[in-house]
């Protein structure tokens, strides 16, 4: 097997777009994502508690949507890939909107 090599499109800070921010976030299993690596990146794998009855290509779509929408950061790390939160690009486009949508969520 070889390793994922595959650099993923994530768009730019200053190219954030609030409503498909909202809409990323606007889903309970892409929310439940947000707020498991508010805690800290975590390998793609362990994403996978999160909605564990879903099909794997509904959580791929759904890491896919964070991602596109700037929420979160999908980068290779060693054989596998790793998610983290674009916290400080968040915090930078959008002042508090992430720390309301985390303290809310739950």
């Amino acid at each position: 097997m070889t390793a994922p090599t595959r650099d993923l499109v994530h768009p730019e800070t200053s190219r954030l777009v609030l409503t498909d921010v909202l809409f990323a976030l606007s889903d309970p299993s892409r929310l439940a994502i947000v707020r498991q690596l508010a805690a800290g990146p975590l390998p793609v794998a362990a994403c996978s508690a999160v909605g564990a009855d879903l099909p794997k290509s509904t959580r791929s779509h759904h890491l896919k949507t964070l991602r596109e929408a700037g929420v979160i950061r999908n980068v290779p790390h060693g054989r596998e890939r790793l998610l983290s939160l674009r916290r400080d690009d968040l915090e930078e486009r959008f002042p508090g909107l992430l720390a309301a949508v985390l303290a809310t969520a739950g």
